[in-house]
């Protein structure tokens, strides 16, 4: 049984000021909650903040996905975050799959609250469970495990849907005390009957059997409001989401309904609907100051295994990036290589990233022995000699003015990022080797969230409301959709004078829009990244919490077979110091594999057609050949990566294309920014002699030369702030990132620091 004391009031009839003033929300819901919760995470901190709530906790059903960035986002906003789950609670064994007899449950619901750092890696784990162990419908964990993983938590016991609240309001007062008995035991001075402040049917008469069995056990109570939408005139818009979530027709009178009040309260509202009773609001407080849970940054990479005849990380690295370069460009190194090399091997092994190259290394060295086709590089990583000794990238940074501080910044240091290419048909081969490697546990694939994005949104609110489906795919079509011309259901409001016209004639046109809009860019699934793999000193649930996909990313569904995926998407990853790759699976690699293998088959080698020049692999064709610029000049595009669109054509045709140099310019050009600026045209009209080139500084001509005086690459901003204001290129590197970053704070910042430098 659980006792009341100085820091823990059960009940109390006194009024006070503090309770009446402030209260926190620790039943709280986000879209997190897929299809059940219509709040963003921003909307939450923000309302929280307005009405001046010391803290708050989301409580999201079965999951963690929104809590690493719903903490970030929290702290930054001067509010104490609460990490909690609402849990799905087994009546049994968790693992126990039959169904449910009549009258009994599959589940309950039961609030989680981690209190410290011990009870956040205890929450980790039982959301892990839940998925990997308990899933039967929802993600469940059971008593066995809660027991377990106790440490660090405070519980409530949740809404109607919970253990005790089922008990009684079956009037089941001896189930109802066996319950809150075991949880207060498990729990001591952290377990909490838990009362609402809706008027959901029951709920009026639960809360009196709360407060009835608050003063019969000694437990105390906490008010809470199972806060699903942010504010009162959202709840249509919150049952339209319910209805798409359940596949329900909004007319249907069958379909479940939640109440208007479950709404993000202020205090005074709560405090309202509980007179007499500030005890329920004061320990919402109470809980809130009790809680400490903050992250450190750290990086939690896994041991590489090393050789008999090598014992250090950094040493082995040396060694294989030394042999490597040799093979590369001859013994002894020329002086610059060495130099470069030096400077690289440097800033790798103090910034304790050696065991990440041998990593990647060896698995990339295991596919290149394997005969699985690797890509030649891709993205920043191109920039490093390390990579390109070790035969991780195949671009030679020293002959393309690549740089290593775009891709590791000894002045910001962050974990680094190499994507992979591999053969789209044995990617999965390259990730079982991983698996088998560093432990099946310790890998996984990246959770990614599917929203309603403009044209989706309107087709499941259309379908809600009973819209035939071929009118509501006019009128989703109607909304431009293409990269860098892509529109927001308001943007075409305002914008697009037929769907304007459609919006004002009101009626039903203008219920779907106006839902749509409060919808559009929610979550509306979980899938897994087509690429991410996070690989872990242990196993994953030691650091972030897990699920487990179905689906063609995933795995089965089965628990003892499924492969993991993070609860945490690629940014909070970052953020969480783990080690994640992007294993690509590129057809086009594949078809060029495919494509060799049957010109050796027929010929017996891989030789030109038209110089005869024979070659050993893909990798020794040169990038000079001139039939090859010559097909491109003329849109001879079909099946080349990248350049297949009818945009990338047009731009190759245009310049008359006959330099490698020009695909690379291309690809950076075929993008929003620098197509509406005019840059694309600016270089093919210099390119082809139309404009004069210019430079607007006779320092910036051997930075600019090879694009025709036109800034196209972020290299090339970096070289800028180099030579006219002295930057070094790590410097450069963190002006480049604001840039990029597009946040006019920093670009102001940083301006300021160019301008006087320059």
């Amino acid at each position: 049984m659980q006792s009341a004391d100085r820091n823990r009031p059960s009940i109390s009839t006194g009024v006070l000021d503090r309770a009446l003033l402030s209260f926190v929300h620790l039943h709280t819901h986000s879209e997190y909650s897929l299809l059940d919760g219509a709040n963003r995470l921003t909307d939450l901190v923000h309302r929280a903040k307005e009405y001046e709530m010391p803290g708050l906790a989301l409580t999201d059903h079965g999951c963690m996905f929104g809590a690493w960035a719903f903490h970030k986002m929290a702290k930054a906003e001067g509010l104490k975050p609460i990490i909690g789950m609402e849990a799905y609670v087994a009546p049994g064994d968790r693992r126990d799959r039959s169904k449910a007899g009549q009258g009994e449950r599959a589940y309950y619901h039961l609030v989680l609250l981690a209190r410290d750092m011990e009870g956040y890696k205890n929450l980790v784990k039982l959301s892990s469970i839940g998925y990997t162990e308990g899933f039967y419908h929802k993600p469940r964990v059971d008593r066995e495990v809660l027991a377990a993983h106790a440490e660090g938590i405070v519980v409530s016991s949740a809404c109607m849907a919970g253990e005790v609240a089922r008990h009684l309001a079956a009037d089941n007062w001896d189930g109802a005390r066996e319950t809150a008995s075991w949880y207060a035991n498990l729990f001591q001075d952290r377990y909490y009957l838990e009362v609402q402040a809706h008027d959901s049917d029951g709920q009026a008469e639960l809360n009196e059997k709360i407060f009835t069995l608050s003063e019969e056990m000694g437990l105390p109570v906490i008010a809470t409001n199972d806060a699903l939408f942010l504010q009162a005139e959202d709840h249509e818009a919150h049952d339209f989401l319910l209805c798409i979530g359940l596949g329900k027709d909004r007319s249907d009178t069958n379909r479940m309904r939640y109440d208007e009040g479950l709404y993000f309260k202020s205090a005074p509202e709560i405090a309202e609907r509980f007179p007499g009773r500030p005890d329920v609001l004061e320990n919402t407080l109470m809980i809130a100051d009790q809680v400490n849970v903050g992250f450190e940054k750290s990086y939690h990479l896994p041991a590489f295994p090393l050789p008999a005849d090598h014992t250090d990380e950094n040493e082995y690295l040396v060694f294989l990036t030394t042999e490597g370069a040799k093979k590369r460009y001859g013994d002894p190194l020329p002086e610059a290589v060495q130099e470069r090399l030096d400077y690289e091997l440097g800033v790798i092994t103090e910034t304790g990233y050696a065991g990440y190259f041998l990593i990647t290394w060896d698995f990339i060295d295991w596919a290149r022995r394997h005969g699985i086709p690797v890509g030649p590089g891709r993205g920043s990583a191109a920039g490093s000699i390390v990579a390109y000794s070790l035969w991780i990238t195949n671009l030679d940074p020293l002959a393309f003015d690549l740089l290593f501080e775009r891709f590791l910044n000894p002045e910001r240091i962050s974990m680094p990022d190499i994507d992979i290419d591999f053969c789209y048909e044995r990617r999965g081969e390259v990730i079982e080797y991983v698996k088998e490697k560093y432990g099946k546990s310790a890998v996984g694939q990246i959770i990614t969230f599917g929203t309603m994005k403009s044209r989706a949104v309107i087709r499941d609110v259309g379908r809600t409301l009973g819209i035939e489906p071929s009118e509501t795919d006019r009128i989703a079509k109607m909304i431009p959709n293409q990269p860098g011309q892509s529109f927001t259901v308001q943007e075409a409001i305002t914008k697009l004078k037929e769907v304007k016209e459609l919006y004002e004639e009101g009626g039903r046109y203008k219920q779907l829009f106006d839902y749509s809009m409060t919808l559009e860019g929610l979550s509306r699934h979980s899938s897994v990244h087509a690429a991410g793999v996070v690989i872990a000193p242990g196993p994953l649930d030691d650091y972030v919490p897990v699920c487990i996909q179905t689906g063609k990313n995933g795995a089965n569904g089965e628990a003892s077979e499924a492969m993991y995926v993070t609860q945490y998407d690629m940014n909070c990853l970052d953020d969480a110091g783990m080690l994640k790759m992007d294993f690509l699976g590129l057809k086009t690699l594949t078809v060029i594999h495919d494509a060799v293998a049957a010109i050796v088959a027929r010929v017996g080698e891989l030789r030109h057609p038209d110089t005869g020049a024979v070659y050993e692999s893909m990798d020794d064709v040169p990038l000079d050949d001139p039939a090859i610029y010559k097909m491109l000049a003329k849109g001879g595009a079909a099946g080349v990566f990248q350049f297949e669109s009818k945009l990338a054509i047009e731009k190759l045709r245009a310049m008359r294309c006959d330099r490698f140099n020009d695909l690379v310019a291309t690809n950076g050009l075929i993008r929003p920014g620098p197509l509406d600026s005019g840059m694309a045209d600016a270089y093919i009209r210099r390119k082809t002699g139309q404009e004069q080139v210019r430079y607007d500084h006779p320092d910036l001509e051997p930075v600019l030369e090879s694009t025709y005086g036109i800034i196209v690459y972020q290299e090339q901003v970096m070289r800028i702030a180099n030579v006219l204001a002295g930057y070094n290129l790590a410097e450069a590197d963190v002006l480049r990132k604001a840039m990029g970053k597009k946040i006019a704070s920093l670009i102001r910042d940083e301006l300021r620091q160019f301008i006087v430098r320059a």
